[in-house]
């Protein structure tokens, strides 16, 4: 029997199994209850409740726990309480410090641009079948969370890789200056 390879979609090649877990469970289990919703129960308030709490602690745990623990990045948002203008903050694990699993790294961002593209999926599904109104509402609001967290990590990573380029060409260029310095000096 072959042995599963660094990077697999296999959940027991993760570093972090536990938090992969609870994060891709969130994600299918508020996809599930919409479906499941949509399809079998009568009760739109109890699914609407139901799907809006998956919702929001998918958000919660993407944004404040699976970022950090699976790839090493966390956003957040702040703002200025002299003019009220908000803007994003990134942060990322130092690469020299942390290595990030390969498998948790292609969960993390298949998962991360799957799951807004199922909810785009459903919501042309739901206005195609005419449904109420107030099930597309649903669609939205999730369309709304797992874009908003899509964006803000896809940011937050070309943040990180720019930031970790930029701070290898500074101290490169910072250490020709001393070496040239020093030698310019020795040689004068």
């Amino acid at each position: 029997m072959e042995q599963p390879r660094s990077g697999e979609l296999n959940w027991r090649l993760s570093a972090h199994p536990v938090t992969l877990l609870f994060f891709l469970g969130f994600r299918l289990g508020s996809l599930l209850m919409y479906l499941f919703g949509v399809l079998f129960i009568d009760s739109f308030v109890l699914v609407f409740i139901l799907t809006l709490l998956l919702l929001s602690a998918d958000f919660y745990y993407l944004k404040n726990i699976a970022g950090r623990r699976l790839v090493g990045l966390r956003w957040w948002n702040e703002v200025d309480t002299a003019n009220g203008d908000s803007h994003w903050v990134f942060e990322s694990s130092d690469p020299t410090t942390r290595t990030i699993n390969a498998t948790d790294k292609r969960f993390f961002w298949l998962s991360l641009y799957a799951t807004p593209a199922l909810w785009v999926g459903l919501a042309i599904l739901a206005i195609v079948r005419l449904q109420s109104v107030i099930w597309l509402s649903l669609v939205a609001i999730a369309l709304i969370l797992t874009i908003t967290n899509t964006v803000a990590f896809s940011r937050c990573d070309r943040f990180s890789q720019a930031s970790t380029f930029a701070s290898g060409a500074f101290a490169t260029r910072i250490a020709g200056n001393l070496a040239g310095g020093v030698l310019g000096r020795l040689f004068r």
